[in-house]
This record gives structure tokens, C-alpha cells and sequence, in this order.
């Protein structure tokens, strides 16, 4: 087993180590206080190639596997997470397109989103309907050559700035199996029926846009079905397959960067006439960051690495979501502490590293959703 990087990663990691830490330390801390998505850093990010990765050069991507864009996402996010999710997530959702889409689709959907002239989105979530999609109730209705859909989907990620939004709805709600009542339909974002509100106020991630859509009497033509019809849920886990492994890498680089800055606090910081990194408490506590860091970038790289082969483990990728975002939560909390009274100032970055890392254990399927993949593997369930 071979854990090494070969020389086009390492020159990833360090490009987009470097983009991070000389474009993201500048805006941090304005986009999150306003909320705001900077197309310019977007382009930016695209323009030197992080922004769909994983995009096949045919449709003018890299052509890089899953594995490099969670590298990607590991180090965007050691440096600010709302800067780096922004950046990342405006190909969130056209992996349906990648995995299931046809010919015509992915030239259609996915050049765009390669080339920086497109953001995409991807409503799941209803107002009703979270853990559990099978209780999603927004409908698209078959009329000759168009579906009319209607309904509400909450959290979607990029729906006021998409200029198209995959949605995840009910083609055959009288379907006896609940697995089979769903499609997956790309709606484009300037068609009479779509609005989009903003939410505000969000804890963390705040520079990443996140709405509320109204869905009424949209019309979209039948091309726009990804897929099959019916096969919606299906595509929706094999699509968690990928995302999921972005969150884990998400997690450790979140981590990273907050263990980076209590070690640097920890140097430079004295206390009863010595560092605080000379005292035991304070190195234990960096030990077991250290440690938890690696366990969870292990288990991310193997689970992306196997996804890039066609082995999808969903269990594995379930342990590396979980983890990874548990040890996210766990080492910010830890690094808070190690700055003390300082760490509750806004203008240090860990309180922003603080907000921003519960959302991973919450979107992209919730921590309890993941233990019950991962105990139901084992239990044969």
C-alpha cells in the first residue's frame, strides 16, 4: 500500500495551498461579516483550475479524479472555509450529469461550469424533508415535451446566484416503492416559475450562498431529465458517494488549519513565564489533534482513491465523512480553548473556524445518518 503522492498532487496541493493563503486571507473575514459571494475570486479559483476538477478534459475540464479535488478542498478550507466552499461548490450538483447524464447534457451543462461562464446548484432539502428524501413532495408533472414542477426546496446550495439548479422531485408519486417515485430535472435559473430567497444568518460558512427556492408552474423541457426517470434516488446516494469524500477532506483541513494556528499560539504566547506550548495540558491537547488529523486524512484518502478506481465503499466513505467532520468539530473546539479569552475575539480567525465547522456534520447527510450506513454494513442490515 503506497501512500505517497505522486508529483502532479504535490504540485496541487501546493498551487492551491498558495492560491488560499494569498487570496483568501484577504477577503475572509468581509465576505463572511457580509455574507457575500465574490465572483471575482470564483473566477479566479477557476482560472487556475480548482474549480471542477474533477470535470473530464473532453468538456473542457482538468480531467483530474475525485481524489484531487478533495486535496483541493483540504487545503482551500485549512485557510477559510467560506472562501473555499464558495469556490468549490459551484459544480455542486452536476456530478449527477458526470455519472448519469448523456452525451448532449454533459457538453451542455458540464463545459460551462468548466470554463467559469456557469454555477450550478443542487435542490434536495425541503422545508419537510431532510435525513429522509423519500418525503420530498415537490412534483414535476409530465405534459407533452415539458415538465411542470412545483414546490419548495430549503438550503439549496448557490440558488440565488445558479444560472441552473439540478432538482431532485417526485415524477411518479403513485410509484408503491418509494425509490422509484423520483428524477433528477435541471431547471435553468432565469425561467418563469423560479425564485430564490436568500438565507441570512447563517452560523458558519457565510460567504457560501444558501437559499430557499419557490417552484410554480416551471416549465422545462423533457431533455432536462437527468437520466432515467425514476432513477432519482439511486443517482442522488451515488452522488453522496462523491460529495461526501469532499466533506472529509473538508473536516481535515479545517482541522489543520486550526491546530496550525493554536501551534502558533501556543509558541508565541506566554504564561507564567514560559509558553503555553511548554506546559503538558497544552501539549496533550496537540498530540491528540495531530494524531486525529491524520487517522481522518487516511481515511479520506483511501476511501477517494478507491471512488477514482469504481470501487465505491459506501461504508467507508461514511466512516470518512463522519470522522472527518467529527474531528473538525472536535480539534477547532480544542484550539479555541488553547487561545483562551482571545479565541472568543472575532477578529482572530479560529472563532470563524469555530462557526463554520459544525455544518459538516450536518450537510451532505447528517453524523447519525453515517453511523447508521457504517453500523448496518457490519451488521448485515
Amino acid at each position: 500500500m503506497d501512500y505517497e503522492l505522486d508529483r502532479e498532487q504535490k504540485e496541487i496541493i501546493k498551487a492551491a495551498r498558495e492560491f488560499a493563503k494569498g487570496e483568501f486571507s484577504k477577503l475572509a473575514e468581509e465576505l463572511d461579516a457580509q455574507e457575500k459571494f465574490s465572483r471575482e475570486l470564483w473566477k479566479m479559483a477557476g482560472e487556475l483550475g480548482f474549480v471542477g476538477t474533477w470535470i473530464p478534459e473532453e468538456y473542457e475540464g482538468p480531467g483530474f479524479g475525485f481524489f484531487e479535488f478533495a486535496l483541493i478542498n483540504e487545503e482551500f478550507w485549512a485557510v477559510d472555509p467560506g472562501c473555499g466552499q464558495q469556490c468549490t461548490s459551484t459544480t455542486f450538483g452536476a456530478e449527477t450529469v458526470f455519472l448519469f447524464g448523456n452525451e448532449e447534457q454533459k457538453k451542455r451543462w458540464l463545459t460551462p461550469l468548466a470554463l467559469g461562464e456557469a454555477i450550478c446548484g443542487f435542490g434536495i432539502t425541503e422545508p419537510g424533508a431532510g435525513s429522509d428524501v423519500t418525503m420530498v413532495t415537490t412534483r414535476a408533472e409530465k405534459q407533452g415535451d415539458e415538465y411542470v414542477i412545483n414546490g419548495q426546496k430549503m438550503f439549496t446550495t448557490n440558488g440565488t446566484i445558479a444560472d441552473f439548479v439540478f432538482i431532485f422531485c417526485q415524477t411518479d408519486p403513485e410509484n408503491p416503492n418509494p425509490h422509484k417515485r423520483y428524477s433528477i430535472i435541471c431547471v435553468e435559473t432565469d425561467r418563469p416559475g423560479y425564485e430564490a430567497s436568500k438565507l441570512t444568518g447563517k452560523m458558519g460558512i457565510r460567504a457560501n450562498d444558501t437559499a430557499e427556492l419557490a417552484l410554480k408552474d416551471l416549465r422545462v423541457p423533457k431533455e432536462n431529465l437527468v437520466g432515467e426517470e425514476g432513477a432519482g434516488f439511486k443517482q442522488l446516494m451515488e452522488f453522496f458517494n462523491r460529495t461526501r469524500l469532499h466533506v472529509a477532506a473538508q473536516g481535515v483541513g479545517l482541522a489543520r488549519g486550526a491546530m496550525e494556528r493554536a501551534v502558533t499560539h501556543a509558541r508565541t504566547r506566554e504564561q507564567f513565564g514560559k509558553p503555553l506550548g511548554a506546559f503538558q495540558a497544552i501539549k496533550l491537547k496537540i498530540a491528540n489533534m495531530a494524531t486525529k488529523i491524520e487517522a481522518a486524512r487516511n481515511l479520506y484518502y483511501k476511501a477517494a482513491c478507491q471512488v477514482d478506481k469504481g470501487k465505491v465503499d459506501h461504508a467507508l466513505i461514511s466512516m470518512a465523512k463522519w470522522y472527518g467532520a467529527r474531528t473538525a468539530v472536535e480539534v477547532v473546539d480544542e484550539a479555541l480553548q488553547v487561545h483562551g479569552g482571545y479565541g472568543y475575539l472575532a477578529e482572530y480567525d479560529i472563532s470563524r473556524l469555530y462557526r463554520d465547522a459544525k455544518i459538516l456534520e450536518i450537510y451532505e447527510g447528517a453524523r447519525e445518518i453515517e453511523l447508521m450506513i457504517i453500523a448496518d454494513r457490519f451488521l448485515g442490515l
